[in-house]
């Protein structure tokens, strides 16, 4: 059976697909030419996003270095709370629409980049935080026009939030995660340097790092763009499209490199060719699952980390207890590449094949279960929890993550396979323990 490499229309079916990628700079030392970026977009006064962990590093130090050479005015936002909040977005919008900055630099985490994009999207046009809230947890308003330029400077290996529309946060009262998503949210340029990963815990990159590998598997098992309905205006296209020829480069190659490179990223912070070329599969997957999305496993991870506040991974002992982002992501992957592996067989035993896996004897039938062990051979060797189990759930849980999943419609509807709730509820099951 032959992967999928040309994408047909169906009849009513979309025919095009949009790339609107930001500006890119990559490379060893990138961050100390941020003042120069900052004075080419005509800025004079920013406001400059980071956490209080991120403030006390070498990172920080060279891009508010570089800011102050360059003679930009700062206003400092060191409040960021990692995995956001409600309430944590609210006091970011507060601050922006008081700072007087003609645009924004974010300098840490996935964390630190969505609050700077919510941020800046409320001091631009302001409204009740739920107005722009995707549907069907907020009221789904479209962000009316274009925010203030935006430099995100990203310091983990993972989210690829300085490539994507999207800001996402956890809704206390609701017990979910959701999130805001609009090509306007984009970062205007992104500042990619791996020297920023040199000192992260090898905690934070095992799950900075599974959040790559997912973001790029996701993008590149996704439902195809050709498979949606054409849209009746083309500014109704939403941001997340489905698998198309130009996301399938990104993810591809974000897949290869992973799959090379995370395991001796992870064991030594001395290889810093291993994790210069993790961040660039971040921002490979970034620019891929931006366009195309995720599906199944980040559906589920909203819940996983919404419902659980007692759990302490390893690398964020300094932080209130909660499940990181790729750790709620990859704990569901196995199950859902198990589950999704019969609709395109080919890509998933090429997406196993490239992050190691033995696939010679391999069938059809094999695919998504295939892809599931070797997932789940490489979390084990990074010391990752042995599911959902490990980290707290169980059997009587399952209602209440199957009910966070399912409202993640935005991801589901780009599933390669249709998703209910009694599947999601077998997929937490399966997801409880994998070794």
């Amino acid at each position: 059976m032959a992967a999928r490499t040309a994408y047909v229309p169906r009849p009513g079916g979309e025919t095009a697909f949009t790339v609107s990628p930001s500006s890119l700079k990559f490379g060893p030392g990138a961050l100390a030419e941020l003042g120069a970026d900052a004075r080419k977009l005509g800025l004079g006064r920013v406001a400059l996003f980071t956490d209080r962990h991120v403030r006390e590093t070498g990172p920080f130090d060279a891009a508010h270095r570089a800011l102050a050479d360059a003679g930009i005015d700062v206003a400092l936002y060191d409040r960021v709370k990692v995995e956001p909040t409600d309430a944590s977005f609210r006091d970011a919008a507060a601050f922006a629409g008081e700072a007087g900055v003609d645009g924004f630099v974010s300098v840490g985490g996935g964390s630190v980049m969505d609050t700077a994009k919510a941020a800046n999207l409320f001091a631009t046009y302001p409204a009740d935080l739920l107005a722009y809230v995707n549907k069907p947890i907020g009221e789904g308003r479209p962000v009316p026009g274009p925010v203030k330029p935006h430099i995100a400077c990203p310091t983990t290996a993972g989210t690829g939030s300085e490539n994507t529309g999207v800001t996402i946060f956890d809704f206390v009262e609701r017990e979910v995660k959701t999130g805001i998503s609009s090509p306007h949210l984009k970062p205007t340029l992104a500042v990619v340097d791996p020297a920023t990963t040199y000192s992260l815990p090898a905690g934070i990159l095992a799950s900075a790092g599974f959040d790559v590998l997912t973001h790029a598997i996701e993008s590149y098992t996704a439902k195809p763009f050709t498979d949606r309905d054409k849209a009746p205006d083309p500014a109704a296209r939403p941001p997340y499209q489905g698998a198309n020829p130009w996301s399938d480069i990104g993810a591809a190659q974000a897949i290869r490199l992973g799959g090379r490179y995370l395991l001796r990223a992870v064991a030594d912070a001395e290889d810093h060719e291993a994790r210069d070329a993790l961040m660039f599969a971040a921002t490979l997957a970034g620019l891929a699952f931006g366009n195309a999305g995720v599906h199944i496993p980040h559906a589920m991870s909203y819940s996983v980390a919404g419902l659980n506040h007692s759990y302490t991974a390893p690398g964020y002992e300094r932080e209130a207890p909660m499940v990181p982002h790729g750790i709620s992501v990859v704990l569901n992957a196995p199950a859902a590449f198990r589950f999704t592996g019969e609709t395109d067989p080919e890509r998933h035993l090429q997406a196993a094949g490239w992050l190691g896996a033995d696939v010679s004897g391999a069938g059809p039938n094999d695919a998504g279960t295939v892809l599931a062990s070797r997932l789940a051979e490489m979390m084990r060797a990074t010391g990752l929890p042995n599911g959902l189990a490990a980290i707290g759930y169980g059997e009587a849980d399952v209602p209440a993550l199957v009910k966070g999943a399912a409202a993640q419609q935005r991801l589901l509807v780009i599933s390669p396979r249709p998703v209910t709730e009694p599947d999601l509820a077998a997929l937490y099951r399966d997801a409880m323990q994998y070794w």
